[in-house]
């Protein structure tokens, strides 16, 4: 039997230093004899050339996925750079294009046109309807961490100024270390911590949130816990209003009731001064939080709320918020994902990859 040819692209996204394999997973994967691995050389991944080079993978120029044989399979994370000349090969990725976003058209359309095939990471799911791997928990960790920041940063600072950009950590203790700080100096002025209110707490990605929060010193009692039962009767919700910070964690497969809008957010005593939507589904028609429209960078973390009465709110709205952490994000990820990685020679027939390419094949037919 022939050997499955992976070929690792380079991320182009700005600061987005994760990857879809990891030099350890990659090794396993050789390992099985099953395998071969092309890895391109990246100026922003947060592992380096020669840790896959020590792997065993054959290590390629940025870019060079585009002229790649056909037969490789082109593994990445995000979304392709936008480009119009049809797709030839399969692709493992995050595509952002089965639920009506914005463009999504031209986005899917590359591959019918080049005879390729998308396997969409976000619908990789198992026989329970579950995803096999996903970045939720260090997207809620992370975010939670820039709620914070956001919140400190406007205890001690003017409203005509924005929470400064940021960049990937090393590791976890260092962007907890820097919360930290951050922290204790609001609330030497202030004299409290701040409530927060999280929705979808029971998931990996608001699992993710209350970690952070509880390591950076929020006392269990400042956290308010909200999932599937809270939020049945519909919203808006005067609570998130009434909360310093609210994390939103929850993954949207159907439409549903706001969560908050300006109605309810325009009241002078406002308590809320930050909005994490970890979702950040800034185009998808049925967002949650219709408060705002920009998704943020991690270079300018924050979008500020048009109200017209209250204190001054922000949003966070990174789409990659995992790349904060993005080693230990990666290991986690693909950890999840490797038995899967390990089906790929049989992906015609092993059930994840075959309902993903049903799926591809699903919203083909609706361009």
């Amino acid at each position: 039997m022939s050997k499955v040819i992976l070929h690792l692209r380079a991320e182009t996204k700005p600061l987005e230093a994760r990857a879809a394999l990891t030099p350890s997973t990659a090794k396993e994967l050789l390992d099985t004899g099953r395998f071969e691995i092309f890895v391109e050389e990246s100026s922003q991944s947060t592992f380096a050339t020669e840790e896959y080079k020590k792997a065993g993978t054959n290590i390629v120029p940025e870019g060079s996925w585009v002229d790649a044989p056909k037969e490789r399979i082109i593994l990445g994370l995000k979304e392709l750079p936008e480009d119009t000349f049809p797709l030839v090969h399969e692709h493992i990725q995050f595509a952002h294009c089965y639920k009506d976003q914005s463009g999504w058209k031209g986005v899917l359309k590359r591959f019918p046109e080049g005879n390729g095939t998308l396997y969409d990471l976000e619908f990789l799911e198992d026989d329970n309807g579950r995803r096999v791997a996903a970045f939720g928990f260090y997207a809620g960790f992370a975010g939670a961490a820039l709620g914070i920041q956001d919140w400190a940063f406007k205890q001690t600072h003017a409203d005509h100024e924005n929470l400064p950009g940021v960049s990937p950590y090393g590791n976890e203790q260092a962007l907890i270390a820097d919360v930290r700080k951050d922290l204790d100096v609001a609330v030497s002025k202030t004299g409290r911590k701040p409530k927060i209110l999280v929705i979808g707490a029971l998931g990996r990605c608001g699992s993710g949130a209350i970690d952070l929060l509880k390591k950076v010193g929020i006392p269990d009692e400042n956290i308010s816990k909200w999932d599937v039962n809270e939020t049945s009767i519909g919203g808006p919700f005067k609570e998130i209003a009434e909360s310093d910070i609210f994390i939103n964690c929850i993954y949207l497969s159907q439409p549903i009731p706001p969560f908050i809008d300006l109605n309810t957010l325009n009241f002078e005593d406002r308590a809320l001064r930050t909005i994490v939507d970890v979702s950040a589904d800034t185009t998808n028609p049925h967002n949650p939080i219709p408060v705002y429209t920009v998704a943020t960078v991690f270079s300018d973390p924050t979008v500020p709320v048009e109200t017209s009465k209250g204190p001054k709110l922000s949003v966070v709205s990174i789409d990659h918020l995992p790349s904060l952490l993005p080693r230990e994000a990666s290991e986690f990820f693909v950890r999840d994902l490797l038995p899967y990685l390990k089906q790929l020679p049989e992906r015609k027939t092993a059930p994840v990859w075959k309902r993903a390419k049903d799926l591809f094949d699903h919203h083909v037919e609706r361009l």
